[in-house]
């Protein structure tokens, strides 16, 4: 208590609080030190519990690290248009030796995608996102970018792909994001934006098979087979295949398969039990476009599983993703019916 006393502690209330004439700062790196106005002096201990500490991950978006003239670090806040020299990270703290919390962290149908990113840092990360210009694609390469990642956004749209890069680099002019052109519905064009990319000489460390139709009438592709099955899971396996050399030389390395619980509701076996080919892209008069969703998305489960039992050992991991029900996006926009079923429930679902 003398101690105690001596340091001028013995009045304040909690073991984080700060005594009088005391102020926390951060150095350039995020070390937390402890600058004493009344004695001029700074030190890397709290005052009070002795802890040293760090802030945990990156700056949250819109935000930057400057110096001043002085050489002391400052943010600035530019969605706000504000300056301050106390770090905002500080209320995400770690002590230098963090004890493993014993449970896991959770979320619940109320997180973010920026919730749950806080404090990562994804700088040198690659990541691409197939369907990314919209929709669940959009606000996931939106969340990577913000957190430092290079975000390529992989669309069919080319213009609609550009306009998405423009709205993230809005929120933060320094994301590391571009589109290129990916149509799912041709291999041809698999193989070219699979050519494109390997040009580039990066390593991809992500790759989110996220584009899909859903309620889409009977077409065939340009490959003569049938588009909801393409689209959502022949594509895709495609450029797996494709990239599957540029993800091993990347691991630690990951492929997200975003499939849909609505798996569980078809079948891709004869009565015999043996697999059926004319299920998966089956012909006008044998076609429902719930049905073909369905197969889709348990073609993308079995292969994310089977992914995974092959490329796991060389350090890339795969898995399939239910994005959840209740939210409102634009995969309903090619029938009137699903359109109308949507916008009856919006009132009730997540909105984006």
């Amino acid at each position: 208590m003398a101690a105690l006393k001596y340091a001028g502690l013995e009045d304040t209330d909690s073991e984080e609080e700060l005594p009088p004439g005391w102020e926390e700062r951060t150095t350039k790196d995020g070390w937390v030190y402890y600058a004493n106005h009344l004695e001029e002096k700074t030190q890397w201990e709290h005052p009070k519990s002795g802890k040293r500490k760090r802030v945990a991950g990156d700056l949250p978006y819109g935000w930057e690290q400057e110096t001043d003239e002085n050489g002391q670090v400052y943010f600035v806040d530019h969605i706000n248009k504000r300056t301050t020299y106390l770090d905002p990270r500080l209320a995400f703290t770690v002590e230098d030796n963090p004890v493993k919390p014993t449970t896991r962290q959770k979320y619940d149908g109320n997180s973010t995608a920026m919730e749950i990113l806080q404090g990562r840092d994804l700088s040198g990360k690659v990541v691409i996102i197939t369907g990314a210009n919209s929709g669940i694609g959009f606000e996931t390469a939106k969340s990577l970018a913000l957190h430092g990642a290079h975000v390529i956004l992989a669309c069919r749209n080319t213009s609609r792909g550009n306009d998405a890069v423009q709205r993230i680099l809005v929120e933060w002019h320094k994301a590391k994001v571009e589109a290129m052109t990916l149509d799912l519905a041709s291999l041809q064009s698999v193989q070219h934006f699979a050519a494109a990319f390997k040009s580039k000489n990066v390593p991809l460390h992500i790759l989110i098979c996220n584009a899909a139709v859903f309620g889409a009438p009977w077409t065939l592709t340009e490959d003569d087979l049938e588009s909801t099955f393409q689209v959502n899971h022949l594509g895709h396996f495609y450029l797996v295949q494709l990239l599957d050399d540029v993800l091993r030389r990347s691991s630690p390395a990951r492929v997200v398969m975003v499939s849909s619980e609505s798996h569980r509701f078809t079948e891709i076996k004869d009565s015999s039990g043996k697999l059926d080919f004319n299920l998966l892209s089956p012909s006008k008069k044998d076609y429902w476009a719930m049905l073909a969703y369905n197969r889709s998305k348990l073609c993308n489960i079995l292969f994310s599983n089977e992914l995974n039992r092959r490329l796991s050992p060389h350090g890339v991991t795969s898995n399939s993703v239910h994005p959840g029900n209740m939210i409102y996006s634009s995969i309903h926009r090619n029938w009137w019916v699903y359109t109308l079923l949507f916008t009856l429930a919006r009132p009730f679902t997540k909105s984006m």
